[in-house]
Order: structure tokens, then sequence, then C-alpha cells
């Protein structure tokens, strides 16, 4: 997102702000606890209660953000993207307005035929700024949205018909390297791939270059990704984004709490614990954190635990990095692509940057 006063804000009303969350740069864990190229198959209700199992189980104690957005977390969040502190997801949509023409040249010089295959689909509320406009140009492409969800999948994919009843789709209901394996298989035509919310900054530099190289392996000579990063810049811009003035990042974390008390009977008082937030510049890592404000012991009784905290103990709830053009640059020329495109929003917060293979 984006500072207020950007153009896309009344757009972002238009579309349905609230149904963002699913799709937005905060769903996938903190680094080291496995950042989510594809989403877990177990029953979401299995998957938190072996995430708690697990996870309050570690030293230090960690629990992924993914498990963030039930009803009540996908109604902060959308609060939360109409904060004026919280830039990212408002700075891609403007990107996105502001540069889908140039978009469609880098993608599609002279009316090339292509693919635009989206890696974790969504919602594609952000895509879609890109499907009207491909559309109305009349530009020769198939729309690929590929998503391990297949209700996700079957409800956008009935939306995108509904709004471009002429538009040639091609779901994938598969993880992003087999269905990435069978469309160079079965077509020739250019891929574009699509990463956007800025998702990579919850891999590990490790786990990004393995990334790459993996979707490098599964691409042609030609073919493009184009991934949004959050950039480096103030870092009490940053700090501001996920510690916001309103509280409503503290109200989105402890919410976390709140949803294991439903889901898995636990008795978490959230009055007992706090919101800590960091931003370390050196490493352009934003890390959340919730904290214990006393000797407590939490009884989870669906799992048969009971979890002892200390003051000042924490539970890491989510990491997000932040890079430098540099950065950028030495991902993709480490991984066999080229920077072949960048694009920035006004403010120069975010950036949707093209990897030619």
């Amino acid at each position: 997102m984006a500072v207020y006063g950007n153009t896309c804000s009344e757009e972002l009303e238009a579309m349905g702000i609230g149904q963002c969350a699913a799709e937005l740069e905060r769903v996938s864990g903190p680094i080291g606890m496995g950042a989510a190229i594809v989403d877990s198959q177990l029953p979401e209700s299995a998957a938190l209660a072996d995430e708690v199992r697990t996870g309050l189980q570690t030293t230090p104690k960690r629990l992924s953000s993914r498990f963030f957005y039930d009803a009540e977390g996908s109604r902060l969040f959308a609060e939360i993207m109409h904060s004026p502190d919280y830039y990212l997801t408002r700075s891609e949509y403007e990107i996105l307005e502001t540069h889908k023409a140039d978009m469609l040249r880098q993608f599609s010089p002279g009316n090339q035929p292509f693919e635009l295959v989206e890696l974790g689909a969504g919602d594609g509320l952000k895509t879609k700024i890109l499907l009207g406009f491909f559309e109305s140009q009349k530009a020769d492409f198939t729309y690929a949205p590929i998503d391990i969800s297949a209700d996700a999948l079957d409800g956008l994919v009935a939306d995108v018909r509904r709004q471009w009843p002429d538009l040639q789709v091609n779901p994938r209901h598969d993880d992003y390297f087999s269905a990435l394996e069978l469309l160079s298989q079965e077509t020739d035509n250019r891929k574009v791939a699509l990463f956007l919310g800025s998702n990579i900054g919850n891999f590990a530099p490790d786990d990004a270059v393995d990334f790459y190289q993996q979707l490098h392996d599964r691409l042609q000579p030609g073919d493009i990704v184009l991934t949004g990063f959050d950039l480096q810049k103030n870092p009490a811009i940053i700090h501001t984004a996920y510690n916001d003035r309103e509280g409503l990042t503290k109200a989105f974390n402890l919410n976390l709490l709140r949803r294991i008390n439903r889901e898995l009977e636990a008795n978490f008082d959230l009055d007992a614990f706090d919101h800590y937030e960091t931003y370390n510049p050196e490493n352009g890592e934003a890390r959340s954190y919730l904290v214990s404000q006393k000797v407590q012991t939490v009884t989870i009784k669906a799992l048969d635990m009971q979890v002892p905290f200390q003051p000042g103990e924490i539970i890491h709830t989510e990491i997000s990095r932040k890079f430098s053009r540099t950065q950028i640059e030495q991902l993709a020329q480490q991984t066999g692509f080229s920077v072949t495109a960048w694009f920035t929003d006004s403010q120069g917060y975010f950036a949707d940057v093209v990897f030619e293979r």
C-alpha cells in the first residue's frame, strides 16, 4: 500500500478493499517458519492446531501470520490498508494503474501473444487492473491463474469471466512449479509470471534465491517474472507502517490469540499481551512480536496443552524483508535473470520489477 493521496484509493473502495486480505503482503509466516510458496493442504483448522502445537513449544515461541486472516482479521486488515501509515498495497495499486500501458509494451512487444500467469492468484484484485486494460487494448493473451485453493480459483475464474466474457482463461489448480512446467509444455507463447504483493519479503534470502532458480528452470528464454518488492526507505516510515498510530496492527496481531481461544478452546488473556514491532535498517527486516506482560500459563484445551510464559517472553508472528535496488539486481543475477524494467510509485516506496530469463 501507499500513503493516502495515491490515485488508486478510490479504486480500492470500488473493488471492495476488504476482500484483498488473503492476497496481500502479510500472507506468509516469518522467515524460518516456512515462507509459503503454496498453501498447506491441511484443512485450515488442522493446520492451525499443528502450528500452535509446534510453534508454542519452540524457543522462541512463534506463530505464522498465515493465520491472521479469520473474519475479524480480514476486517482489521482492511482498516490497516486505509491507514495513512501503511503504504504497501496502495503503492502497488498505483504502480499497476499508472504503468499498465508500459507493462503491456514490456509483456507483448509488437502485440506478441503471451500467457499471463499469476502465482498464487487469490482473488486477483490487483491483476484485474491489468486484465481490464489489456482487454481494452485487444492484447493477444491468455490469463492463467494458479492457486492451490480450488474454491479461491473457482471464484476468481467466475468473476473474471463475468467481467470479461471474451477473455481466454486457463486456470491451474496446482502448485506454482508444476503448473509452470505444464504450461511450458503446452504452449510456446511467452510466459509472463506475476508474483505481486511483496510476498518475496517473507522468504529467507537463501529461500528467495531457490525460488527464483526454480522459476528460471521452468521458464524459457524470453519469459519474464514481474515481482513486487517493498523498498528500503526511511526506517521511521517502515516502522510506523507496522506500528500504526491507530493501534490497528496491534489489534490485528492480538486477534490471532482471540482466534486460538475460539477455535482451540484456549484461554489467552489478550490484556496480558502487547504488540512489539522492530525494523532493522541494516538487514532490511521488519519483525512483529506478541509480548507477555506477566508470568502466566495459557491452557489450550483442544490440544491438551499448557503453555507457560515469563514477563517479556515473545511470540514471533511476522517478518517482512525490504530491498535495495542493488539487492534486487543481485537476486536477478544470482538466479539467471536480468532486470529489464523497473516500475515505482510516485514516492519511490515500492517497485514492481521485471526479471527476464
